[in-house]
């Protein structure tokens, strides 16, 4: 097991997985891509920053997947029942429109947040846009946490001066 994990972190194979697993985890499917994120970043610190850029590309990525989803149920649905489909629970996130995508790295809550902005016809970009700024600011905070938690890390100066 340990020379799996220490495989999975090789930088050539590293960034790959945690794109995938990024992606992945901001699906429906119930998975956590934080552990990925911090375990490659503790191995190898000066891959912080492309660490975070990917995990965040790929976890925007896998949003916008829920988005696509959401939004080709609602036609579909739409489409079958010859009418449009409104619920009157999805009100309030309309209110928000886009801007609601801010949310989505909320756990449990953000990847059908994603798919509703999907339901609801947000536009993509917009959506995308601010799905990123959202899951960014989560990995940069969680990841920069995590390491300072573990203290056993000696984090690269530069790396201080970005996030202190």
């Amino acid at each position: 097991m340990l020379s799996l994990l220490h495989g999975l972190s090789l930088p050539e194979v590293g960034l790959g997985a945690v794109f995938v697993i990024a992606f992945v985890s901001a699906t429906l499917l119930p998975l956590g891509s934080e552990p990925a994120v911090f375990a490659l970043v503790k191995l190898h610190p000066e891959l912080f920053w492309p660490t975070v850029l990917v995990a965040t590309a790929g976890n925007t990525l896998g949003g916008m997947t829920s988005w696509a989803i959401g939004l080709g149920a609602h036609q579909l649905i739409d489409r079958e029942r010859g009418a449009a489909t409104h619920l009157k629970a999805l009100e309030w996130l309309e209110r928000f429109g886009p801007k609601a995508c801010l949310l989505a790295w909320l756990p449990l809550l953000g990847d059908p947040l994603c798919a509703l902005a999907g339901w609801l016809k947000f536009p993509g970009l917009p959506c995308a846009i601010y799905m990123a700024i959202g899951k960014f600011l989560r990995y940069l905070t969680m990841t920069w946490l995590l390491l300072w938690a573990a203290r056993g890390v000696e984090l690269p100066a530069w790396l201080l001066r970005a996030v202190g």
